[in-house]
């Protein structure tokens, strides 16, 4: 059975930097810990990335969140530091969701983790819900943050709508 963690956008620009949040830091240890369990049993990680560049204040994107972030290169852009695993994998992204999860094969389960719960996390597990209709998507609530913490519970509702599975709620 093959297994993939997904984990979405753990850059410094949304824990620490210019989009960051208490609640984002504050999933930090989780999400290492999940890391930690998939390479060691020697499962794929993949790591999204959030990627921009300079002109994004002139995209749509930009004119609607008008807060530079996450621009290619830069430390922001970085993945936080102690997350990363040797093997790991990397899909810049350059909008909230990538459509291209089919160059990945096919997988039985996949678990997203990550930030925003509302934003990115829950448009790839929705991508991923229709490209893989027989496969388990989940998603762990305690490794995930949203914009707010009442967004973040609004897309976690929206994706168990969705048949997405929704663990690691209090």
């Amino acid at each position: 059975m093959s297994k993939v963690l997904i984990v979405v956008d753990m850059q410094n620009d949304f824990v620490t930097g210019s989009l960051g949040s208490k609640e984002a830091r504050e999933i930090v240890p989780n999400v290492k810990n999940k890391i930690k369990q998939y390479a060691d049993r020697g499962d794929r990680i993949i790591f999204t990335r959030d990627t921009h560049g300079e002109n994004y204040l002139d995209t749509p994107e930009g004119k609607k969140l008008p807060v530079k972030h996450c621009l290619q290169g830069t430390e922001g852009w970085q993945i936080v530091p102690g997350l990363e695993t040797e093997h790991c994998e990397y899909v810049d992204k350059p909008t909230f969701g990538w459509m291209h999860w089919d160059d990945f094969g096919t997988q039985d389960e996949i678990e997203l983790i990550g930030v925003c719960t509302d934003i990115c996390v829950v448009s790839n597990a929705l991508i991923l819900k229709a490209k893989y209709p027989e496969a388990v998507i989940s998603v762990d609530a305690s490794c995930c943050a949203g914009v707010t913490p009442e967004k973040h519970k609004a897309a976690l509702e929206t994706m168990r709508s969705c048949q997405i599975d929704v663990n690691g709620e209090d």
